[in-house]
């Protein structure tokens, strides 16, 4: 029998497993112990929410689904209906391969061909990684293709600390600035975080906020990496998710808006991003690469604050 999410890949190191499936290329599952570190889906289930997947070849929203590139108009399906975007990229829904893998990492590889409203040609990867530092994983595009190509990415993991909601949960969110968005959920403008609900530099609880907005002007360490915490009460069990430089933005989200309700705030999504939402049309954070050129970038889940500080 096939399941909704395809091949299941493990990778293990010590008391760490993490599950990576063909579909997507995403993240399924990951544990330490006995202990779910992301909100993740079963094998006989397919994926909901956008759990774990990855988003190439942009990020988040594309208001209409249309764009402008070298002087071409195109046009993407909406995968958002009912907002009128296009949503997430191309790719979460695909077939993916395992590349090189060994017992503690593995490489999903797939190849995005032309296809109508994007007739670019891009080689991608994945690298999971697991080790005493946790999980990390490097996704690395290339374009193989004759001309040049828009590109962003993103991936969509949920954060858990074991709580039943994530209301009690402490936040610690390292950014100057927040993206204020229309009833669409495309970005107006940029406001600092200061004197608002959206300022979580210092670990507060979540509480009762309602959360569905990127973050810019990340708080980074001399070696370019923002850190995010998301700890239980009181002094509980925490996870650290780390980005490095090639995602100036990071979208938090606390799920109120998922239609099944069983999933609204149990977890929180971070999500990595290369360029701003809508970005295929406003340039913010938009790479352009040229025929050969590579785009990669790496993130990573460290389970406790111990294993951050290694």
């Amino acid at each position: 029998m096939s399941l909704p999410s395809g091949e299941q890949v493990e990778i293990a190191h010590d008391d760490q497993r993490a599950t990576l499936v063909e579909v997507g290329g995403g993240l399924r599952s990951y544990r330490l112990g006995g202990r779910a570190i992301v909100d993740g889906y079963e094998a006989d289930e397919m994926c909901t929410a956008a759990k774990g997947q990855t988003l190439i070849p942009w990020p988040n929203r594309l208001r209409g689904g249309s764009y402008q590139f070298d002087d071409r108009e195109l046009q993407l399906p909406l995968t958002e209906p009912d907002k009128g975007n296009a949503i997430h990229g191309l790719v979460r829904w695909a077939n993916w391969a395992v590349g090189e893998r060994s017992e503690e990492r593995v490489e999903m590889v797939h190849a995005l061909h032309p296809q109508d409203g994007f007739p670019f040609a891009l080689e991608l990867s994945i690298v999971y990684e697991l080790s005493d530092r946790g999980l990390s994983v490097t996704t690395r595009a290339t374009n193989v293709g004759s001309a040049s190509c828009p590109y962003g990415t993103g991936a969509h993991p949920y954060l858990t600390v074991g709580t039943n909601r994530i209301d009690d949960a402490t936040l610690t969110l390292p950014a100057a600035t927040w993206l204020t968005t229309d009833e669409h959920g495309i970005p107006t403008g940029e406001r600092a975080v200061e004197g608002t609900r959206y300022d979580f530099r210092e670990p507060r609880a979540i509480a009762d906020a309602v959360l569905d907005t990127a973050y810019a002007r990340l708080v980074r360490d001399a070696n370019g990496l923002a850190r995010i915490v998301l700890r239980a009460p009181p002094k509980g069990p925490q996870v650290v998710f780390w980005l490095d430089a090639s995602y100036p933005y990071v979208m938090a989200f606390t799920g109120d808006s998922l239609p099944g309700s069983e999933d609204r705030r149990r977890s929180l999504g971070i999500e990595p991003m290369s360029c701003a939402p809508n970005a295929f049309r406003s340039g913010e954070g938009l790479a352009t690469l040229e025929p050969g050129e590579s785009h990669s970038g790496r993130w990573g889940i460290q389970p406790t604050e111990e294993r951050a500080s290694r």
